[in-house]
């Protein structure tokens, strides 16, 4: 009777041990099905950033309201970087020079550092006087007097620019004058005041700036003509030296410094063209007439 009890009871134990579902070995999962330590790990990251987010929204304010964003006020961005001086300031580099270049005025540093400053600017004509004033205190500088000669090349050629656009306007100021009659007709016929004193006005330009272009081509010249005797032996001074006498009508010394690069440069690729070129520039002598007995 006992034992017949106990099987039972091993019976009823093990169909109950069927009937439940087996537990998956490993970590304990959450009832939404997650990882319950993942979302502890998300839910202090939160708290712990909620400071965080109000330091950055007070920053945020606090810079709107300095920037003026959207105020329509000049105290932006610009202001602040400008403000900073990240970017420098042309401006600001020129009268710092200036002050220097009053403070020492013997010492060609200065000089230097305010032909920089009007370089960057963009202004030719200051960085050349600049750089003149240099060149007389440091005479045996080459890098300067080429570039010297190089800003006294575009200075030249930004004058013959200005000197063709003054022309065409001289022609457009008293255009009647091409139509009119020549001889006694177009003496007592006479001339428009109003068109005469337009291109009297014109003229006056166009005369100013031929002057400005042969004076900084003179200075070209000249610069040059120091670099190549400060080194005779650079071809490339001797060519430079050729090509802005030559631009400038001085053909002369064209010549000579086109002779003196084919001396230094014989094997030059341009060699062929640059003796043609002398050829057109210095043309032979014209033989004298025999006399007749």
């Amino acid at each position: 009777m006992a034992r017949g009890a106990v099987k039972a009871k091993q019976a009823q134990s093990l169909k109950s041990a069927k009937g439940r579902k087996a537990q998956p070995r490993g970590r304990k999962r959450h009832a939404s099905g997650g990882n319950p330590n993942q979302h502890l790990f998300f839910s202090r990251m939160r708290r712990r950033a909620k400071p965080a987010y109000l330091i950055l929204a007070v920053l945020f304010a606090v810079t709107f309201a300095f920037l003026g964003v959207g105020s329509g006020a000049n105290s932006g961005l610009d202001q602040l970087f400008s403000g900073l001086n990240i970017f420098g300031s042309g401006g600001n580099s020129v009268s710092k020079a200036l002050k220097e270049v009053q403070k020492h005025p013997t010492d060609p540093k200065g000089f230097r550092d305010l032909a920089t400053a009007y370089e960057a600017k963009g202004d030719t004509g200051n960085a050349v006087s600049t750089l003149q004033q240099y060149t007389s205190l440091k005479p045996k500088d080459v890098k300067v007097w080429s570039e010297l000669a190089g800003l006294q090349m575009t200075q030249a050629q930004d004058y013959v620019t200005q000197y063709q656009t003054a022309y065409s306007n001289q022609q457009l100021a008293a255009p009647s004058q091409a139509f009119r009659p020549t001889g006694t007709l177009g003496t007592a016929l006479g001339t428009d005041p109003i068109e005469s004193a337009a291109a009297s006005v014109a003229s006056s330009s166009t005369t100013d700036l031929s002057q400005r272009a042969s004076t900084a081509y003179t200075g070209a010249i000249a610069s040059y003509e120091a670099l190549v005797k400060l080194q005779p032996s650079n071809a490339n001074a001797q060519f430079q030296l050729a090509q802005a006498a030559q631009t400038s009508g001085d053909t002369t010394t064209a010549v000579a410094a086109y002779k003196a690069y084919l001396k230094l440069n014989p094997s030059s690729s341009t060699a062929a063209q640059i003796r043609q070129l002398i050829k057109q520039l210095a043309p032979a002598p014209a033989t004298p007439a025999k006399k007749k007995k």
